[in-house]
């Protein structure tokens, strides 16, 4: 009789510890999401991906250049700017009195004048004249304009200097940050670039940003390779970055990695983010069972479910079957985005798994107990 009782209570306790507690998991099933569907008074729009809904989320993170960018030319490799040194030589005309140097000195040398701020040069007699924006020759015409009425024909020279005024700074994971002057070589951007030994970082997550006064603006390092209207002139006191990309998604589920994830490439679509967690796990995912959380624009959320009262940003769940004739096409055209969530959901047979591996545990500890048991009697 005891040994009747105990084994009642051994498979008692079987069935409370099978269907009391919750089988372990990486997650809500396929039919969990589906049951917290708007459509089944839920929080989310759960939508099947079909060609219709890649094409209409199909939003890609894109920069570019303005066009006062764009549309500004090359600085002539000789221009002075503000912060140039100048060497400046008069040659006066004269025997006896020199208006600039003493008696009999016919020859005057003025040697690294800095140009100002404000972009001026101070000559003797001459006074305060605009350097800046000017070439050699414009200021020595300017020079001897000012001084021809005092001495007579003057001849004067004017040469710039090594200096900091035509320059500009590069940082960030740049090869060779610092600040380079722009030269006749180095009168673009990728030239200057290049100038500044490259990038430390892959060129596919690699962004330049310029930045120009109060104007920045920034674009995909391949995208200046490969589109030459994006290599833009250069202007001293540009400030040029180069920042990776900081985009991510999270990787949750049956598959081969669990975690944060960067972008590698500028274009990225779920089959590729698949891949880069190392692809679906073998013995737990269910192919049928690929999705893809975000928050949805109210643009695009009314496209995808044809509708015009949205104002809000709207939970979504995309849905992929990678089982399906087109699962693999729709997955290679459906892009990630950042802060996108792809998880992929246990196969069915899994929890079956689990709950006959609890019920054998749970088995072979009640018959241990039963003949505990019955061994006392």
């Amino acid at each position: 009789m005891a040994t009747r009782t105990a084994r009642t209570i051994a498979l008692l306790t079987i069935v409370a510890l099978v269907s009391g507690c919750g089988l372990p998991r990486s997650g809500p099933t396929k039919k969990e999401i589906f049951e917290g569907s708007v459509q089944r008074q839920g929080n989310a729009f759960v939508v099947t991906v079909d060609d219709r809904v890649a094409s209409l989320t199909a939003t890609e993170t894109t920069f570019g250049f303005s066009d006062s960018f764009r549309k500004a030319g090359l600085v002539g490799s000789d221009t002075i700017s503000s912060g140039d040194t100048l060497g400046i030589t008069i040659f006066e005309n004269v025997k006896d009195e020199p208006l600039l140097g003493n008696t009999g000195q016919r020859v005057s040398a003025l040697t690294e004048l800095q140009v100002d701020g404000q972009g001026y040069i101070f000559i003797p007699y001459a006074g305060r004249i605009r350097a800046a924006g000017q070439t050699p020759e414009g200021l020595r015409q300017a020079i001897t304009r000012n001084l021809e009425n005092q001495t007579p024909d003057p001849q004067i020279t004017v040469q710039r200097l090594a200096g900091n005024g035509s320059s500009v700074s590069i940082s960030g994971s740049a090869a060779g940050p610092g600040v380079y002057p722009i030269e006749a070589p180095t009168r673009t951007l990728s030239t200057m670039l290049a100038k500044s030994g490259g990038v430390t970082i892959p060129p596919n997550v690699a962004i330049v940003r310029v930045t120009r006064g109060s104007q920045t603006g920034k674009i995909w390092l391949n995208d200046l390779y490969e589109n030459p209207g994006l290599d833009i002139a250069l202007r001293p006191g540009d400030k040029i970055v180069v920042e990776e990309d900081k985009r991510k998604f999270v990787a949750i589920g049956a598959t081969g990695q669990q975690s944060l994830v960067p972008f590698e490439y500028e274009r990225l679509t779920a089959l590729e983010a698949v891949a880069t967690v190392g692809g679906l796990s073998t013995a737990s995912a269910d192919p049928t069972g690929v999705f893809v959380l975000r928050d949805e624009t109210p643009e695009v959320a009314n496209a995808v479910l044809g509708r015009r009262d949205l104002k809000n940003e709207e939970r979504f769940v995309y849905v992929l079957d990678l089982t399906s004739p087109n699962g693999l096409f729709e997955a290679r055209d459906f892009l990630i985005r950042d802060g996108d969530t792809v998880y992929v959901t246990e196969a069915p047979f899994v929890q079956w798994q689990k709950t006959l591996s609890a019920l054998t545990g749970a088995t072979g500890a009640a018959q241990s107990i039963a003949s505990t048991a019955g061994s006392g009697n």
